[in-house]
């Protein structure tokens, strides 16, 4: 699973496709009352964002094709519009963000291909590897990461009490579990405060090797600027 970083099949199909002829196939679709027309611009490769998209519009003119009554018909034709523009709207997003990660990638690249270690304790980690340059034509520069952070679950108040004491391996499994769902948090927060460090024009020199990641003062585990490296400790108020 990538985080900040578009799949290079991805970035292959959201490139190959022509937003003229997406806009030219959307309108066909409605005249036809079809979605044959948009077979083959390769929408559902493009990431689950547009797919998602894709989804709802194919679903929209089979409701429209459907409908006999006139009210209807104007109610499910203005309902495939709006999901026609919806999808439209997806892949201009999409190719944004495209253009937009391979502008940062001239000058800097986080890897954002993490898994998860076979076995989680207190003390979480994860560990970023990123490189960068001060310019497109300066030589790469490369560097490590690694964000920690001791992890205390907190007791949820709201569920019931279970009927029966819970055994020691279910006691274990629920605490494993809740270290992973927890370092999936930690693996994103620090992924996107790399990301904003780097867009911001920090300097990889600076990125320290070892950062003692910041809970929120407030309870909760983690929060946007736990791992803000870069950023003094935040007084409690």
């Amino acid at each position: 699973m990538t985080y900040i970083n578009l799949p290079s099949n991805q970035q292959a199909a959201i490139s190959d496709v022509d937003e003229t002829a997406l806009r030219t196939a959307v309108r066909k679709c409605l005249d036809e009352e079809r979605i044959g027309p948009i077979h083959g611009l390769g929408l559902s490769d493009c990431g689950p964002y547009v797919a998602t998209r894709l989804h709802g519009f194919q679903q929209a003119i089979a409701e429209y094709s459907k409908a006999k009554a006139h009210a209807k018909r104007e109610r499910t034709r203005q309902d495939a519009l709006y999901a026609g523009d919806d999808l439209i709207h997806a892949l201009q997003q999409m190719k944004g963000r495209l253009e937009t990660e391979r502008k940062e990638g001239e000058l800097f690249f986080i890897d954002d291909q993490i898994r998860p270690p076979f076995h989680l304790s207190k003390r979480l980690s994860v560990s970023v590897s990123f490189r960068w340059r001060t310019s497109p034509s300066a030589d790469w520069k490369h560097g490590h990461l690694t964000f920690v952070y001791d992890f205390s679950p907190q007791p949820n108040y709201i569920l019931p009490l279970p009927k029966r004491k819970p055994s020691a391996a279910q006691v274990e499994g629920d605490l494993e579990d809740s270290r992973y769902r927890e370092w999936e948090r930690l693996k994103a927060q620090a992924l996107f405060s790399m990301r904003e460090f780097f867009r911001d024009g920090g300097d990889g020199d600076a990125v320290p090797e070892v950062f003692a990641v910041r809970p929120s003062p407030h309870g909760g585990g983690l929060n946007n600027f736990s791992c803000n490296f870069w950023q003094a400790e935040r007084p409690a108020p």
